[in-house]
C-alpha cells in the first residue's frame, strides 16, 4: 500500500464528502478508491470513516488522521516544490481570491501584467464576495477589504477604500446638491441590495458616526447596476470609491457629501505564514502590491474627500 496515495485519497474523500467526489477529483476509479480508504483502515487497525447513503462521516480516530494527513502532505508538497526548483525561478500556478468588483477593476489587469513578466507562472484567480478560508482552501493569496481579525495569516496593506455618495449632474440640476445630511429629506436614492435589505447608510462628522435609513425608489443588487441608475438620473448613489472613480473621471458622476465620508476600509494582501516562501509568491507579492498601491493612490485622488470639517 502506498500510504501517501491513500492520505491523498481520504482527505479527497473527506473534501469532496464522499467516495465518488474523490474518484472525480483524482481520476482514479471508485473500487480503487474505496480499496485505498479500506487498505488504510486495516494497515492501521481503525475506523475512519462511516460510510452513508449521502456522505462521509470521519469517525474520531479519522478526523485526527485527516488532521494528520493534510500537515504530512503539504510538508511533502512543499519538499517536491523545493527539489523541482520552484525556489530558484518563480514558476508554477498562484491561486488568487479577491472581490468581484474590485478583483475586475484593479486585480485582473496587476495578474495581467504579471504573467507577461513571468511566463513560467500561471494564475487561478478565483472572484467572490465571501471570505473564503485561506487554509483550508489552499489559496496561496487573497485581497481582502475591511479590518482584519486577529490571525495567524500574513498581511501587506496595499491602500484604502471608503463609501462615496454620488449623483449625475442632470440628477442635481432637477434636485439640487445636498451639502449636508438634512439636505437629503425628499431625494431619491439608489441602493445596493439583493434578497436581504441593507438601507442605513453611515456618515461621520468630528468623529462622530451617523446612520441615515433610506427608501431607496431603485434597487439592483450588483453595483454595475447602481451606478447605471444613478448615471441615468435616477437618484443618488452609494458605492465604494473604486466602483464610482470612473464615472467621477469622466464627468457622468459627482461626488457629493466629501465632508462627512465614513471612515475608510484598508486594503490588504493576506497570505499564510511559511517556513521558506516560493519564489512565485514571494514574486507574485512584490509585483501586486506596488501596483495596487498606485491604483488605490489614484482611486483616492478622483474620490476627494474630507473628514475634518463638514461643510454648512
Amino acid at each position: 500500500m502506498d500510504r501517501f496515495e491513500a492520505m491523498r485519497t481520504l482527505v479527497a474523500a473527506v473534501d469532496g464528502g464522499s467516495l465518488s467526489a474523490a474518484s472525480r477529483t483524482l481520476a482514479v476509479p471508485l473500487p480503487t478508491v474505496s480499496r485505498r480508504v479500506s487498505d488504510l483502515e486495516a494497515h492501521l487497525g481503525s475506523q475512519l470513516v462511516v460510510r452513508t447513503s449521502r456522505r462521509l462521516l470521519l469517525t474520531e480516530a479519522g478526523a485526527a488522521f485527516v488532521a494528520s494527513s493534510r500537515r504530512v502532505l503539504e510538508e511533502l508538497a512543499e519538499a517536491e516544490r523545493a527539489a523541482s526548483g520552484e525556489y530558484r525561478a518563480p514558476r508554477g500556478e498562484v491561486l488568487v481570491t479577491a472581490p468581484i468588483a474590485f478583483g475586475v477593476l484593479n486585480v485582473a489587469p496587476v495578474v495581467h501584467d504579471f504573467l507577461a513578466a513571468y511566463p513560467e507562472v500561471t494564475v487561478r484567480l478565483v472572484l467572490s464576495d465571501g471570505v473564503i478560508d485561506l487554509i483550508e482552501n489552499h489559496i496561496d493569496v487573497a485581497v481582502r477589504i475591511g479590518r482584519l481579525p486577529d490571525s495567524a495569516l500574513l498581511a501587506r496593506r496595499v491602500g484604502e477604500v471608503r463609501w462615496v455618495v454620488c449623483a449625475s449632474s442632470d440628477y442635481l440640476r432637477r434636485r439640487g446638491e445636498p451639502r449636508a445630511l438634512a439636505d437629503l429629506q425628499g431625494h431619491d436614492f439608489i441602493a445596493l441590495e439583493g434578497l436581504q435589505r441593507y438601507r442605513d447608510w453611515s456618515f461621520a462628522s468630528e468623529g462622530t458616526i451617523h446612520q441615515l435609513a433610506v427608501t431607496p425608489r431603485f434597487s439592483v443588487n450588483t453595483a454595475e447596476g447602481v451606478i447605471g441608475g444613478a448615471v441615468a438620473g435616477l437618484g443618488i448613489a452609494r458605492v465604494m470609491s473604486y466602483q464610482a472613480a470612473a464615472g467621477i473621471r469622466d464627468g457622468t458622476l459627482v461626488p457629493l457629501l466629501s465632508d462627512w465620508a465614513p471612515p475608510p476600509f484598508p486594503v490588504h494582501l493576506v497570505h499564510a505564514a511559511q517556513q521558506q516562501q516560493p519564489l512565485k509568491l514571494r514574486a507574485f507579492l512584490d509585483f501586486v502590491a506596488p501596483r495596487l498601491q498606485e491604483r488605490l493612490r489614484i482611486i483616492a485622488e478622483q474620490t476627494p474627500h474630507a473628514n475634518a470639517v463638514r461643510r454648512s
